[in-house]
């Protein structure tokens, strides 16, 4: 049997020739007479907590009770972390570090998890509910039962009216992101102030540029028109402690254009060396490196966010989300003939938001 969506009327595939030939209502739904019934729920299993208060009342304290575990964990964690510090050249403060600190972590958030899922199962209301589709409105009825749904949903949760469970739930999820806030603190140098740290690299007045990764010295000679070298500062090769973190600071991109073509202001005239030009290869946006440079229109790309610079104009922005322009480095030649720094970087180098105090 079928029934018209619009008026109601049944139809059956045997004894309606009209069905048969087609000359039904349109969008009317044609069912076999012998098609299956649905067999609908089986029937529904109580809870052992929904028949015991006193197994309701233990499943409470187990809720509550991993809440304050998970609070333990994440305290657990930051108490480790000053408790336990990293002391450099020593392999074994690593290792307790990490192991301290990730056992607070696992317990805060394996407690919080678990919590959360114990109330669900054991005390929230167990109905078995079909959703009917209908169409999506937004009546004041709609809006209306809504409101309604948030209601029985609070009832049927009891999470305002089983105070102990809904408070040290809060406490625990205010609590868990605590050791993360903590941690960031041990991402820059414990020593050093990490914005002034960042405002100054490895370059320096006469520090030649060398060719990233060998570290072999590059002659002004060595640069064709057109070329461009990734290049580190001399003498990087050799530190022993933090080199990736002053290569990611220092790193810079080598490029000889036509000295007509550049567009140099007159306070930045001596920073090149007929038409060599070096500028930071880390991208003012989020740090990526702009490694891709395009010859004939003179533009670095970042392939992280697609921001252009433009190597005619100081690196300025042309495209992207970067705010600002690459960092120039102010070059000239030695003696020698080999490509040296007059100075640092006159500006931080990398993302904005470092040169922002």
């Amino acid at each position: 049997m079928a029934k018209d969506d619009n008026g109601g009327k049944d139809l059956t595939v045997s004894g309606s020739s009209d069905a048969l030939h087609g000359e039904g209502s349109p969008g009317t739904s044609v069912v076999a007479s012998d098609a299956f019934v649905d067999p609908g729920f089986p029937p529904h299993r109580l809870r052992a907590t929904d028949t015991d208060p006193k197994k309701e009342r233990r499943a409470e304290r187990e809720v509550y009770t991993l809440f304050y575990l998970s609070i333990v964990g994440s305290v657990f964690a930051v108490v480790a972390y000053m408790a336990f510090p990293i002391v450099p050249e020593d392999p074994t403060s690593v290792r307790l570090n990490n192991l301290f600190i990730g056992l607070g972590l696992a317990l805060a958030m394996l407690a919080l998890g678990i919590g959360i899922v114990h109330w669900g199962k054991s005390l929230m209301v167990d109905d078995e509910l079909v959703d009917v589709r209908h169409p999506v409105r937004g009546s004041d009825e709609s809006r209306a039962r809504a409101v309604e749904i948030f209601q029985e949903a609070n009832e049927e949760s009891g999470f305002g009216r089983r105070t102990l469970l809904r408070n040290s739930l809060i406490a625990a999820v205010i609590a868990i992101p605590l050791p993360a806030v903590v941690l960031f603190r041990g991402l820059g140098p414990q020593d050093q102030d990490p914005v002034a740290n960042l405002e100054h690299t490895m370059w320096k007045k006469g520090t030649r540029l060398a060719i990233d990764p060998t570290g072999t010295p590059i002659k002004a000679s060595d640069v064709t028109l057109g070329s461009s070298f990734h290049v580190i500062p001399e003498g990087l090769q050799d530190l022993a402690h933090g080199k990736l973190e002053e290569k990611a600071k220092a790193a810079v991109l080598l490029m000889r254009l036509k000295p007509e073509d550049l567009n140099e202001a007159p306070e930045r005239r001596d920073w090149s060396y007929d038409g060599i030009v070096a500028y930071s290869k880390i991208c003012t946006h989020v740090g990526c490196p702009v490694a891709l440079y395009e010859q004939q229109t003179h533009h670095l790309l970042c392939p992280c966010h697609q921001s252009q610079f433009d190597v005619t104009n100081h690196c300025e922005v042309i495209f992207g989300p970067a705010k600002r322009p690459l960092p120039q480095l102010p070059i000239a030649v030695d003696a020698e003939g080999y490509l040296i720094a007059q100075s640092d970087f006159t500006e931080p180098v990398g993302p904005s938001f470092w040169e922002r105090h």
